[in-house]
C-alpha cells in the first residue's frame, strides 16, 4: 500500500462515519503536484506558509482540544507577520517532520496551560521572521531599501516610489531568502490583533459538522477494533473462548495485548464491539481484586500521622510554633478519584508494515504519541509519523498516556499493510482511565493570645501523579507537583505569608493509576487551604476578606485580584436575603486567580446563583477565549465538585458511563461574570487555574449559609440542610 507519506494534500480523503461526510484533509509540509511542477514553494519558514491567492497558514505544533490554542497562537503569530487575519487558517506540523528538522516547532505539548506561555516567543519570532522575508523579497525587487517599505495587512508599500504589492506575488521570492536573525519583537502594547477579542478559527466547521476527530477517521481498506481490558488494573488474561463468535459476521482476528487486553478485529466497529464483548474472557484479577474504596482511604489515612514525609515549603518552627500556641485549630479534608470524562472516547487508527508505521489520533503531545507508536512498532521513531487530529476532549487524559496508540499499533501488526482503527467503549474509557489522585490533608494552625496566626502546617497523604507516569522526574523521591499552590514561589505558589509554615507529602500510591487531571494538584490543595484558611477567620471571628489580606501582603497580584471579585460581588454590602458569599484566591499555572460565590440552600438544596472570578494571566492573546475558558473551568470544577466521584470495589472502578458519573447541566450553571485583568510582565496559563477556586469559593458560601463544613466531596453525598 503507497505510504501516506507520499500523498499530496488534497488527495488524501477522510470520511465521518456518522453523516457520510468526507472532506480534504491538508497533510502538513507536503507540496502539492502542481507547487512541485512549477518550482514553486509557498513555506516562508516553518511557521508560516503564504499561498498566490494571499492565504496565510499558520502552523501550531500544540493541540486543539477546545481551549482556543489554535486561535491564540496564531494572533501572535499574525500579529508580528503584519497579515490580513481574514486570510489566515493554521494546520498541524507532524512530530515525524519537526524531527527530520532539527525539532524546528520544539514542544508539541499542550498540557498544564503552556499552549500560550511556553511558546509565545518562538512563535512571534516565528512571525517577525517570516514578515522581514516578506519585506526584503518585495523591497530587492524594486531595488530599494527594505527600511523603506512599510506593511500593513499583508500589504507592502514603498511610498516613494508608490508600489505596493502583496505577500502572495513575493512569497515565492521571499522563501528563497535567508532567515534573518534577531528580529525584534512588537511591545503587546502595540498589538492589534493579539490582545483582541477575535472570533476562534476552529468553530465555524464545528458548527456545520465539517471538524473531523480521530474517532471519525476513515481510511481506504480500513477495518475497526474493539477492546476488552482486565477490569481490575494490574490483572491479566487467564484463558479466552472463542466460541460464541466463530460465525459471527465480519470478525477477522481476536488477539491479545501483553496478556491483559483483549482486541476483536472486524470489518465494522459494531461488529469488533458485539463480538468481543461476547467473548468467554477468564481474568486472573492478581493480587488488587480486594482492594475498596475503604481499603484505599485507610491506606491514605495512615500517611497523614506518619513518621516521616517530603517536605515541599518550610519556613520557621511551624511543629516548635504549634506546641506553644495559645490556641489549635486542625481540620482533615479528602478529594476522591475523578475521571477526565472526555466526550471522545479513546482511539487511534494505525497502519503498521516492517518498514513503516502510521497513526492518526487526537493527542495532547505529538511527540509522545510518536514515541508510543515507534515502540509498540519496534521501529525507530524516524520510520513512524502521527497525524494529529483535533481533539474531543484532554483534560489530560490524552497528554502522558497513550495507552490507546500502544493498543492500536499492536493490534494493526497482526494485520500488516491494513489501517485498523480501534475505538473504546464509554464504560472501557470510564473505568480504564488514569485518574485525578486520591489524596487527604490534615491542616493545623495556632493562634497566639492576641489572636495571631503563628503557624500553619499541612500533611498531604496520597497519591503521586509522577510516581506513576513520569517517575524520572521525582527529586530525591519527592514527587514536587504534589505540592501545587503551596510552594515557595514560582508558577503554583502559596499566596500566603506565616510566621512558621511546613507543607509536607506522605506517599501513598494504590493500585489505580493517577495521571495528571485537568488543574492537577492545584484543585484539591486550593480546596484544602482555602476552606482551611475560612475556618481560622470563623474561628478568630474575622471577616474573610479582612483576614485572608493580612496573609497577603507579600503577594500584591492576588491581593489585586482577590479585591476585584470582592468589590464586582459587593462584598461590603448585604446579599439579597438568603443569599450567602464565599472566597477563594490562589497562584496557580503562573496566574493570579481569585473568585468569589452566592449560594443559597432551601431544604438542603444548593442553588449557585452567581460566581465572579478575576484573573490576572500577565497578557491576554483573546480576553474573549480566558473568559470562555473561565466559564468552562467551572463547569469542570463545579462538576467535581457537586457529583465527581470514581469508586472502587473488587478492585475495579465502579462508575461506567454518565449515568453513575453525572455532570453539570445547563440548568445549574450560575452566572459566570468574568474579569479579565492582564498586569503584563509575566505569561500565565488560563486553561487549568480557575478550577482550583471554583470549589473553596462555594464550599466557603455553603458554610456561611449553613455553618456547616464540608471536608469530603462529592456534595451528593452529605446532606446540606442547615447544621
Amino acid at each position: 500500500m503507497t505510504s501516506i507519506k507520499k500523498l499530496t494534500r488534497r488527495s488524501f480523503v477522510l470520511g465521518s462515519a456518522g453523516a457520510g461526510l468526507s472532506l480534504g484533509l491538508r497533510l502538513p509540509l507536503g507540496i502539492s503536484d502542481a507547487q512541485a511542477q512549477t518550482g514553486f514553494t509557498d513555506e516562508i519558514n516553518a511557521w508560516v506558509v503564504v499561498r498566490p491567492d494571499e492565504q496565510v497558514i499558520i502552523r501550531i505544533a500544540r493541540s486543539e482540544m477546545g481551549q482556543g490554542t489554535l486561535t491564540g497562537l496564531a494572533q501572535l503569530v499574525a500579529e508580528e507577520l503584519e497579515c490580513d487575519w481574514q486570510h489566515v487558517t493554521t494546520e498541524y506540523p507532524t512530530p515525524g517532520t519537526s524531527l527530520e528538522r532539527g525539532r524546528i516547532w520544539q514542544s508539541f505539548a499542550t498540557g498544564g496551560s503552556r499552549g500560550i506561555r511556553e511558546s509565545h516567543d518562538y512563535v512571534r519570532q516565528g512571525g517577525a521572521t517570516a514578515r522581514e522575508m516578506l519585506r526584503s523579497a518585495a523591497a530587492s525587487a524594486w531595488d530599494v531599501p527594505a527600511s523603506e517599505c512599510s506593511i500593513a495587512r499583508g500589504v507592502i508599500t514603498h511610498a516613494a516610489s508608490k508600489r505596493s504589492t502583496t505577500y502572495g506575488q513575493v512569497a515565492n521570492a521571499a522563501a528563497q531568502l535567508d532567515v534573518p536573525a534577531d528580529v525584534p519583537l512588537k511591545d503587546p502594547a502595540d498589538w492589534t490583533v493579539a490582545g483582541q477579542p477575535l472570533k476562534r478559527l476552529d468553530t465555524a466547521d464545528k458548527v456545520v459538522g465539517k471538524q473531523i476527530y480521530g474517532a471519525d477517521v476513515i481510511l481506504p481498506g480500513m477495518l475497526n477494533a474493539a477492546i476488552r481490558q482486565c477490569p481490575v488494573f494490574g490483572g491479566t488474561v487467564a484463558s479466552i473462548d472463542e466460541t460464541p463468535i466463530k460465525s459471527m459476521p465480519g470478525v477477522k482476528k481476536v488477539v491479545t495485548l501483553e496478556n491483559k487486553t483483549v482486541a476483536v478485529i472486524a470489518d465494522y466497529w459494531w461488529q469488533a464491539k458485539t463480538a468481543v464483548e461476547a467473548l468467554n474472557i477468564t481474568w486472573d484479577e492478581g493480587e488488587h481484586a480486594g482492594v475498596t474504596s475503604a481499603s484505599i482511604a485507610e491506606f491514605v489515612a495512615a500517611g497523614l500521622e506518619a513518621d516521616t514525609a517530603f517536605v515541599g515549603n518550610q519556613n520557621g518552627d511551624a511543629p516548635a510554633a504549634l506546641d506553644t500556641a495559645a490556641r489549635t485549630v486542625e481540620a482533615t479534608y479528602s478529594y476522591p478519584y475523578q475521571h477526565h470524562a472526555t466526550m471522545e472516547p479513546m482511539n487511534a487508527t494505525a497502519r503498521w508494515t516492517e518498514d513503516r508505521c502510521e497513526v492518526w489520533c487526537p493527542t495532547q503531545n505529538g511527540e509522545s504519541a510518536l514515541a508510543a507508536a515507534a515502540k509498540s512498532a519496534d521501529l525507530p521513531p524516524q520510520q513512524c509519523e502521527v497525524y494529529k487530529m483535533h481533539l474531543g476532549g484532554g483534560f489530560g487524559r490524552r497528554g502522558t498516556s497513550h495507552d490507546y496508540v500502544h493498543q492500536a499499533v499492536q493490534i494493526a501488526r497482526h494485520m500488516p499493510g491494513v489501517p485498523v482503527k480501534l475505538l473504546w467503549t464509554r464504560e472501557e474509557d470510564m473505568t480504564h482511565g488514569v485518574y485525578h489522585p486520591v489524596t487527604q490533608c490534615k491542616l493545623s494552625a495556632g493562634f497566639d493570645a492576641d489572636g495571631k496566626v503563628t503557624a500553619l502546617r499541612a500533611r498531604i497523604s496520597g497519591q503521586s501523579i509522577l510516581a506513576g507516569v513520569m517517575p524520572q522526574r521525582l527529586k530525591g523521591g519527592a514527587d514536587m507537583v504534589t505540592f501545587q499552590c503551596f510552594m515557595p514561589g514560582g508558577d503554583h505558589s502559596i499566596a500566603y505569608s506565616f510566621p512558621n509554615l511546613l507543607v509536607e507529602h506522605a506517599m501513598r500510591n494504590p493500585h489505580v493509576p493517577p495521571g495528571f487531571w485537568r488543574g492537577v494538584n492545584a484543585n484539591q490543595n486550593v480546596v484544602y487551604m482555602e476552606c482551611f484558611i475560612d475556618e481560622l477567620a470563623h474561628t478568630a471571628g474575622r471577616d474573610p476578606l479582612e483576614f485572608r489580606l493580612e496573609f497577603m501582603g507579600e503577594h500584591p497580584r492576588n491581593v489585586a485580584v482577590l479585591k476585584a471579585v470582592a468589590e464586582r460581588i459587593g462584598w461590603d454590602t448585604p446579599p439579597a436575603p438568603g443569599v450567602f458569599r464565599g472566597l477563594a484566591q490562589c497562584t496557580a499555572f503562573a496566574s493570579h486567580i481569585a473568585a468569589c460565590a452566592e449560594v443559597s440552600v432551601t431544604d438542603g438544596e444548593l442553588k449557585i446563583h452567581r460566581i465572579v472570578a478575576a484573573t490576572d494571566c500577565g497578557y491576554a492573546v483573546n480576553p474573549q477565549q480566558i473568559e470562555a475558558q473561565i466559564e468552562g473551568s467551572f463547569v469542570y470544577g463545579l462538576s467535581a465538585m457537586l457529583y465527581g466521584e470514581c469508586t472502587v470495589k473488587d478492585g475495579r472502578i465502579e462508575q461506567k458511563n454518565f449515568d453513575t458519573y453525572p455532570v453539570m447541566r445547563m440548568a445549574d450553571m450560575p452566572e459566570v461574570e468574568s474579569i479579565v485583568m492582564p498586569s503584563g510582565g509575566f505569561w500565565g496559563g488560563v486553561g487549568e487555574p480557575t478550577i482550583a477556586v471554583a470549589a473553596p469559593a462555594v464550599l466557603n458560601a455553603l458554610f456561611a449559609a449553613t455553618g456547616k463544613r464540608i471536608r469530603e466531596l462529592p456534595l451528593r453525598h452529605h446532606n446540606l440542610s442547615a447544621a
